[in-house]
């Protein structure tokens, strides 16, 4: 038997090794949606992701017989920590081809570098925070995946069960929204009644409108930062993560499917909703070689972003503040958005991973054809 040799990624050039491996391993794969290389360096780069204010990592990269096997990140979010007290190290962007051997020497040095910073458990997968894919795939293999989450190969979790000293940590769900042909009549009436009882009204953003301390972008964030604080081991954006967001990926959107809900009944407008939803660049990605947008890979992106060339669509960021939930007022979102979707001719939508025990999220889609498509699992160990 082959020794498996795991080596710490030190180097840029190491880095592209630790972050082409995934594009490798799921080379021709139909389901996966591979990220843009780009993005990967984005994220990973101590010196570009504003996320190591408060995080540290390392990556561990596996190889055998001088072949890379295996990839992992080991990861400390201070802030989580303090926030859930708890000493957890996490473990991230998990690759490794079907043999115990690398996944266990993988999960050992996650464990080791924990250890040495004083951690008690580990955690994953997860990444810096909420932003990234979380949740290892354990039903749905033969569903597409997308941008924000995690594909991987049936065998991961048959790994988690054989290494032992794994339990669940927390579970998600996903769900395939069909398109109606026309609104259900539930969503129009509530829509139209809050609009009118308490003055909840529909904001569409233009570009000009994005940026600035004051912008829309800021004010997105400051919402997402309110609606999703209480979930599972999300930890509050700072200013400079909220800053770096707004830059990256609201600029690339299609603003005509994002709805903002605003409350008219204070001075400035209160933004208390957000509905970000974008075409499915699952496909495109798929044909961006090793995750590059040039030569071509650009063009494939651009058609599925601003010509909509997909029949799917992804419901990225959904969130209301909690005081405005019992009003009703994510049927505005959905007034808004469904005559939208039927335009641009997609089939079916993609919710974003929900916690299971989530019933007020699951409650949303109540009215729509539904399908529980995709679970996946957190898992933790006791590592001390």
């Amino acid at each position: 038997m082959s020794a498996i040799e795991i080596r710490k990624v030190e180097s840029r050039s190491d880095l592209r090794t630790f972050i082409e491996f995934h594009y490798d391993l799921y080379e021709g794969n139909e389901y996966d949606a591979p990220n843009l290389y780009t993005d990967e360096v984005n994220t990973l780069r101590k010196d570009k992701n504003a996320a190591f204010d408060f995080c540290e990592a390392e990556y561990f990269i596996a190889y055998k017989e001088g072949k890379v096997v295996g990839r992992v990140a080991a990861i400390i979010n201070n802030s989580a920590n303090e926030k859930w007290q708890r000493k957890a190290v996490r473990f991230g962007w998990i690759d490794f081809i079907d043999d115990i051997e690398v996944s266990r020497a993988l999960f050992n040095a996650v464990e080791d570098y924990g250890r040495s910073k004083g951690m008690t458990e580990i955690i994953g997968p997860l990444g810096f925070t909420d932003m990234d894919p979380e949740g290892m795939l354990t039903a749905g293999f033969d569903q597409l995946g997308t941008q924000a989450t995690i594909y991987n190969y049936p065998y991961y979790p048959k790994h988690m069960e054989s290494l032992g000293g794994w339990e669940k940590d927390n579970d998600y769900v996903e769900y395939k929204l069909y398109v109606p042909e026309q609104i259900p009549e539930k969503y129009a009436k509530v829509a139209q009644m809050i609009q009118k009882r308490y003055n909840l009204h529909i904001k569409k953003i233009k570009k000009d409108e994005i940026f600035g301390e004051n912008g829309y972008g800021q004010k997105i964030f400051e919402v997402i930062n309110a609606t999703f604080g209480h979930l599972y081991g999300y930890s509050t954006l700072t200013q400079r993560q909220i800053d770096q967001y707004v830059k990256m990926y609201l600029p690339m959107v299609d603003l005509s499917l994002v709805s903002l809900i605003e409350d008219w009944n204070t001075p400035d407008h209160k933004l208390i909703g957000v509905g970000i939803t974008l075409p499915s660049l699952t496909r495109a990605l798929q044909k961006c070689r090793k995750g590059r947008l040039f030569p071509f890979g650009w063009v494939h992106i651009l058609r599925a972003l601003k010509r909509h060339k997909t029949n799917i669509v992804d419901l990225l960021l959904v969130g209301i503040l909690p005081e405005y939930r019992p009003k009703g007022a994510n049927a505005l979102l959905f007034y808004d958005l469904i005559p939208r979707y039927q335009k641009y001719g997609f089939e079916w939508g993609e919710t974003h991973v929900e916690m299971e025990t989530n019933e007020k999220v699951q409650g949303q889609w109540q009215y729509l054809e539904r399908e529980c498509h995709k679970r996946r699992r957190c898992y933790k160990k006791n590592i001390k």
